[in-house]
């Protein structure tokens, strides 16, 4: 099937997960998760350390919740408030655990970026990441129609290189001085891509994971 761009982001249901689109209203639970420390523990520095609830939300709409519509030729993202479906140990269902968008779609290559993630500390290393994964990578391939669907992170951030590598994405390069960040330095960017043929692989790990 050819790919399609994505007119907005779309519901998507898991076992214990609920995608849908990030607005305005999700800022202040997002903003507490920017302010957790644990977060910039691991090389996330692409942006400063909220001082204020006031900071943080305002930071979570500029960064995340008021992404640019997505264009068709590489640019541009849909972005998805990430929310409980079960309880857990610490959360309860309902709860916003983090964001995650896909973007920098480009039809006529059928190309896509799956990134612009950020998790609440509390759900690092359960099945958050990988059913989050699951949900945007299987929309991505069997509805949407790409055929590549790049990962990338920040060269500094091993806990996210290490994340992307676990989900069975294939790493490609580093792009050297690639993206400048708030405090004008840069960015090398390490690139990872799942593509159509090695999808079937990645989706059964990822089934496996959360099983």
């Amino acid at each position: 099937m050819p790919a399609v761009l994505p007119e907005a982001a779309s519901h998507l249901t898991g076992p214990h997960l609920v995608l849908g689109p990030l607005t305005d209203a999700d800022a202040a639970e997002l903003g507490v998760i920017l302010q957790a420390p644990e977060v910039y523990a691991h090389g996330y520095v692409m942006h400063h350390r909220p001082t204020s609830d006031e900071d943080a939300t305002a930071l979570a709409l500029q960064r995340f919740v008021h992404a640019t519509p997505p264009n068709g030729v590489g640019h541009g993202r849909t972005p998805y408030a990430i929310r409980l479906a079960v309880d857990t140990a610490s959360l309860p269902a309902g709860s916003l655990v983090g964001t995650s968008s896909l973007g920098d779609f480009d039809t006529s290559r059928e190309s896509a970026h799956l990134g612009w993630t950020l998790y609440d500390p509390r759900v690092w290393s359960t099945f958050v990441n990988p059913e989050a994964k699951l949900l945007l990578l299987t929309h991505a391939f069997e509805t949407l129609g790409y055929g590549r669907v790049k990962i990338q992170t920040d060269m500094l951030n091993t806990r996210s290189q290490a994340a992307i590598e676990k989900l069975g994405a294939v790493r490609e390069g580093v792009h050297r001085r690639d993206v400048p960040r708030e405090d004008g330095t840069w960015r090398d960017t390490v690139v990872f891509a799942v593509t159509i043929d090695g999808w079937p692989a990645v989706r059964a790990g990822l089934e496996a994971r959360i099983a």
